[in-house]
């Protein structure tokens, strides 16, 4: 068993170790810029995913609201820099408004929980989308907010692809370790425990509610910091960002992935990417094969692809270690007299 374990772990350690290095040499070996661009595209999607799975995974709470979280930040970051900001200011400001907007969230969204919570934040991230669409005079409507240039942070302008890409990743590395940290703290725990049972924490002294206010807290910072991404790399926000769907998208990303889990979200942001930007260039039908995919995904692993390849790896490996002994146990018998 030991044996074992100690298997598992160097097998892991080595997986994670050949996806960051193939992550810092992407656009070394990618063919051309639009597929390091699509890089780009899969870590701001990766953060935000992670900050969904803050409250889906590990607070049991589904929210179809944080598109409206995404799109404030993108345009708080946006309106400033019309408003002759300079970026860091604008950074700030975004993620200050970001934050502040999902503590409105929290504060009105977890007076339930279940099917009210999911019902709260859908009513919310509509709210925020009829205002986007409807506020000319601050959002612009269908025209939407344009962007103009990016930040240079220590002389590397980020107009280029590559530097943006490696800004992005940057920042990706810090939000995993953030949550990774979040996750293995006490406070993680408590979440988890009030996922779980509820009712056991309150009972043991836990604030149940308290704590998942700050886990919604925790998870509007990354969104925002997702939505600045976003704005970025984009260069223009429209309401169309804080629609239904891309909340759903989001979701779909971490649920396919695997919910609770550190890696589910990015494996899931990298699959919706690529098949919303990739695949769609060859097949006009995309949204069915994502459709197709995400059915077989609930049928097959409804746990996540990650927790899915996880659980067949162990099996493997398990018959791999128990083939032998099974061997060695009957050849003992029989040499038995």
């Amino acid at each position: 068993m030991t044996a074992m374990l100690t298997a598992n772990n160097g097998t892991r350690l080595a997986v994670l170790g050949l996806a960051l290095l193939a992550l810092v040499t992407l656009p070394l070996w990618m063919p051309g810029i639009y597929y390091v661009n699509v890089g780009s595209q899969i870590l701001f999607y990766a953060v935000f995913a992670l900050g969904l799975n803050v409250l889906v995974g590990y607070a049991g709470l589904v929210s179809l609201g944080h598109a409206g979280l995404f799109g404030i930040s993108a345009y708080a970051t946006g309106y400033m820099l019309q408003l002759g900001a300079g970026h860091s200011v604008a950074i700030v400001v975004a993620l200050i408004v970001g934050v502040a907007s999902m503590a409105v969230f929290a504060l009105l969204s977890l007076r339930s929980s279940g099917i009210g919570f999911i019902m709260i934040t859908l009513a919310l991230g509509e709210i925020l989308w009829g205002l986007a669409y409807r506020w000319i005079s601050l959002t612009g409507g269908d025209n939407g907010i344009s962007v103009r240039g990016r930040p240079a942070p220590f002389g590397y302008s980020l107009t280029d692809p590559v530097h943006f890409y490696y800004a992005a990743l940057a920042v990706f590395i810090v939000a995993v370790v953030m949550v990774a940290i979040f996750v293995r703290s006490p406070f993680g725990a408590s979440l988890m425990g009030t996922r779980d049972q509820p009712r056991r924490m309150n009972a043991l002294g836990y604030h149940v509610w308290m704590i998942r206010f700050y886990a919604c807290l925790f998870s509007g910072l990354l969104t925002a910091v997702s939505g600045i991404l976003f704005v970025y790399y984009t260069n223009f926000i429209s309401p169309q960002t804080l629609a239904l769907t891309s909340s759903a998208e989001v979701l779909l990303m971490v649920i396919s992935g695997g919910p609770g889990t550190l890696l589910g979200p990015i494996v899931g942001a990298a699959l919706v990417v690529v098949i919303k930007t990739v695949v769609s260039g060859f097949i006009e039908r995309w949204n069915f094969l994502l459709g197709a995919i995400f059915v077989a995904i609930v049928i097959l692993v409804p746990e996540g692809i990650v927790p899915g390849t996880v659980r067949l790896w162990q099996l493997i490996t398990r018959k791999r270690v128990s083939a032998p002994a099974a061997n060695a146990e009957a050849a003992s018998s029989e040499a038995a007299p």
